[in-house]
């Protein structure tokens, strides 16, 4: 399992690739610098990553393979159908899904998700707007929407709906 370090500007994200598919993502408050892609995959994934950071890219075209259960993979899923730069609630996300009871189902599974940014699990927020559960930091996940939000053209985030 080749692990590639990437530089971001919120921290440096490890990125594990396995038989040609991207595993995980994780950002982490270590220092240190991009790594040397060393096949087609890796190459493919940091040219992403820096087009996103640019402003350049609103959706990624990657190989990925997340381990989880179905319905983890269909959380997931659903996850990648949310618009980039919009913001959706947990009791949303359950509703879009079929499923409006599942709402804690569905969040333990949005934290599971092992792919940072790939898989904007930044984009669910709390149904009063505010800022909820994120691996990597809220202050990480408001920059994303505040990154997200500027690209789009409708300035700063805003918690409220």
């Amino acid at each position: 399992m080749p692990v590639i370090n990437y530089k971001t500007p919120l921290g440096l994200a490890q990125i594990t690739e396995e038989e040609s598919f991207i595993t995980s993502i994780h950002i982490t408050d270590a220092d240190g610098v991009t790594d040397a892609p060393q096949n087609d995959v890796q190459e493919t994934v940091i040219k992403q990553m820096d087009e996103y950071f640019a402003g350049q890219r609103q959706t990624f075209d990657l190989p990925l393979r997340q381990a989880g259960t179905l319905f983890q993979q269909e959380v997931w899923n659903n996850l990648q159908l949310i618009e980039y730069g919009t913001t959706i609630s947990y009791m949303q996300l359950s509703k879009r899904m079929g499923n409006p009871l599942a709402i804690r189902a569905i969040a333990a599974a949005n934290g599971k998700n092992n792919l940072w940014v790939v898989v904007p699990c930044h984009r669910v927020i709390g149904s009063n707007g505010s800022l909820t559960g994120y691996a990597g930091g809220l202050w990480r996940k408001q920059w994303l929407l505040e990154h997200e939000a500027r690209v789009c053209g409708v300035g700063q985030y805003q918690l409220d709906f």
